[in-house]
């Protein structure tokens, strides 16, 4: 089986929920694979949103682009819905001045059909997910 970043949208993931939208930087910009673009929170914390892959999928390497990230945490579904979310990974990133936070994460356990990033504080009073990446294969798809 050949590793695809299952996050972006052309693969079928979308973002499902997002706790802030600006409509000049919405959360489908996580997942559009263009590094020009970003969804930016809105103050106050914490924030989240919610990746859907529309199908059973082992994660093996997780790339988080950001800035002004604090502490990350995410958790895991393997529901058909976006509930019964598990504590998978939990980092505190290190403040880049200038850059991009360029968070890389090897995926113990990561078999989901859902995930949620929940950003719990930030360096600053807005921060940004500029792409998240998730390196695997996809195991099956969802049976109605």
């Amino acid at each position: 089986m050949r590793k695809i970043d299952l996050c972006l949208s052309s693969e079928g993931s979308e973002v499902i929920l997002a706790t802030s939208s600006d409509e000049k930087h919405p959360p489908e910009n996580i997942i559009d694979g263009n590094p020009e673009t970003f969804w930016t929170t809105t103050g106050m914390f914490p924030q989240e949103f919610i990746i859907c892959f529309h199908k059973h999928v082992r994660i093996e390497r997780l790339v988080i682009q950001s800035y002004f990230v604090q502490t990350l945490k995410i958790e895991k579904s393997t529901s058909k819905e976006p509930v019964d979310f598990e504590q998978w990974i939990e980092k505190d990133l290190v403040h880049t001045e200038g850059q991009l936070q360029n968070e890389e994460i090897v995926a113990h356990d990561g078999s989901a059909t859902y995930l949620r990033f929940i950003i719990l504080s930030a360096f600053d009073h807005f921060a940004s997910v500029h792409s998240v990446s998730a390196e695997g294969t996809v195991v099956s798809n969802l049976s109605s």
